[in-house]
């Protein structure tokens, strides 16, 4: 099975409850509903701003399953994160993914183990072996403290399985490599590197600001996808001090989960070991939303 990757994918958050004990679905449905509403191209629920590291098993599952139903009769591609430092558990739950009808899964590298690019190769090899669903790789050494190479990423991009890269390496030389070795879809993994990411070759963004402004993010994919560079410059730009904020203020999704609080989206609540960023951080959240305009629209609609 082979699908097109293109445009804006959101990175969901997992909203949960005020004590942060339990996933809010109701609002989770919301969330993915004003996704669709913004026109995305698809949602990767139970990724790195999803908190996946403390969702139990069942959670995930639960979450995985709920974005595919909600989501898919929306018009959005869904492409689960499964992926795991284990590699028998990313296969089950790579398996599970597909049994429940998502379009893709992400497989983030192993993380902790800091394998051998050897390792990398043959850990992403047996998840695409076990069942027949197309998989995006997930290039993360910041998160994970192993890159997979340029070469590395070549020699899985033969495998009909493993169909696109989400390259959060922050590497333009390393997108470019991958571009020049072979075919597989870039997705770039960083919001303010969407643009430059293009010029590489990317196709679009795994997004995190998306979560609050999926059309503008959207419409950034389609002006450089239709080969529209001036207008894209003009987005990219009208973007940029958000993403550069929302991602450097506190660590990923800290200040997107309080951005969507005072924006009255979601609680805001973290599970340990996150938690809630300072005083003088969401001082400058708040100043971000409103310079973007985003506080005053909230206000205008709840006054």
């Amino acid at each position: 099975m082979s699908i097109t990757f293109r445009g804006a994918y959101t990175a969901l958050i997992t909203p949960f409850s005020a004590d942060g004990m339990t996933v809010d679905f109701a609002r989770f449905d919301e969330h993915i509903a004003f996704q669709a509403n913004g026109k995305v191209s698809g949602i990767v629920p139970c990724g790195t701003t999803g908190e996946s590291p403390t969702l139990s098993e069942d959670e995930q599952r639960e979450v995985i399953a709920r974005a595919i139903s909600v989501g898919q009769p929306l018009g959005l591609q869904v492409i689960a994160g499964t992926g795991s430092n284990n590699t028998a558990h990313a296969m089950e739950m790579h398996r599970y993914a597909a049994s429940v009808g998502a379009d893709a899964s992400l497989q983030v590298s192993p993380y902790y183990n800091k394998p051998s690019q050897e390792g990398l190769y043959r850990h992403f090899m047996a998840v695409a072996d076990c069942c027949d669903l197309p998989i995006v790789l997930y290039n993360i050494p910041g998160r994970c403290g192993v890159a997979i190479t340029p070469e590395t990423v070549a020699r899985l991009a033969r495998h009909p399985h493993i169909q696109a890269i989400k390259e959060a390496t922050g590497s333009m030389d390393s997108a470019s490599e991958i571009a020049q070795r072979c075919g597989i879809t870039i997705l770039s993994g960083d919001d303010s590197l969407t643009l430059p990411f293009a010029a590489c070759g990317s196709k679009g963004v795994v997004s995190v600001v998306s979560n609050l402004v999926p059309r503008k993010v959207q419409e950034l994919c389609d002006a450089f996808n239709g080969g529209h560079f001036d207008d894209a410059k003009r987005r990219h730009a009208e973007l940029f001090k958000l993403c550069r904020g929302l991602l450097s203020l506190d660590v990923n999704p800290v200040p997107l989960k309080t951005a969507m609080m005072i924006l009255r989206r979601d609680t805001g609540a973290l599970r340990l070991p996150l938690v809630a960023p300072s005083k003088d951080v969401v001082a400058k959240i708040l100043e971000l939303l409103a310079e973007f305009g985003l506080a005053r629209l909230e206000a205008a609609t709840n006054a």
